[in-house]
């Protein structure tokens, strides 16, 4: 009876452990925005994966298999950085349309517990999107974006530079730029 006492505490300590002992937890970010402008004029401006000079935070993009499933975009950032996306899923009809980061170029690179830390231009991993457009009557139009992501560093005890609040406001100001230059060049 004793043994099965003392093995009831010590299975609650190592459970506890494991518990505290988890890496980042899946992020998530939704924008949107209602825009005075036909819902078919506002997908007119987004509509190709290959063009995002709507937002002003892509220099230039390149994308040579347009708006097929598996095309690849590289965007230049306005601070030079890189990013490659891969369309998912594209639907004309709905005016949406899915991508994930394939790859990122490194925006610097930090010592963390003594190791060298390649810091990325969005300081983010496994990030996938979801952008599309919504009537709102003959005038208005709602655009949604929707993302899911993962801190940078993937270990536990994750640097400043990468952990969940640096994510999540490096995430949440390009949907919120994004979508607020869309408003504006939509409504001219």
């Amino acid at each position: 009876m004793k043994k099965v006492l003392f093995c009831i505490p010590a299975a609650m300590f190592f459970m506890s452990t494991f518990a505290l002992a988890h890496g980042p937890v899946r992020q998530k970010a939704e924008e949107e925005i209602v825009i005075d402008a036909p819902a078919e004029k506002v997908w007119g401006i987004i509509k190709d994966f290959g063009d995002m000079t709507w937002h002003p935070g892509i220099s230039s993009v390149t994308n040579q298999e347009g708006n097929k499933k598996g095309a690849i975009r590289v965007l230049t950032l306005a601070d030079g950085g890189t990013i490659s996306e891969e369309l998912k899923k594209y639907d004309e009809a709905k005016m949406s349309y899915s991508y994930k980061i394939t790859e990122m170029s490194t925006a610097k690179t930090i010592t963390h517990s003594g190791a060298e830390e390649k810091v990325p231009a969005l300081p983010v991993h496994d990030y996938a999107a979801t952008i599309g457009v919504e009537a709102q009557g003959a005038d208005k139009a709602k655009v949604f974006w929707k993302a899911a992501y993962y801190r940078a560093y993937m270990n536990n005890d994750p640097p400043a530079e990468m952990n969940e609040e640096v994510a999540n406001k490096a995430v949440e100001n390009v949907l919120k730029t994004g979508l607020a230059h869309l408003k504006t060049l939509a409504e001219k």
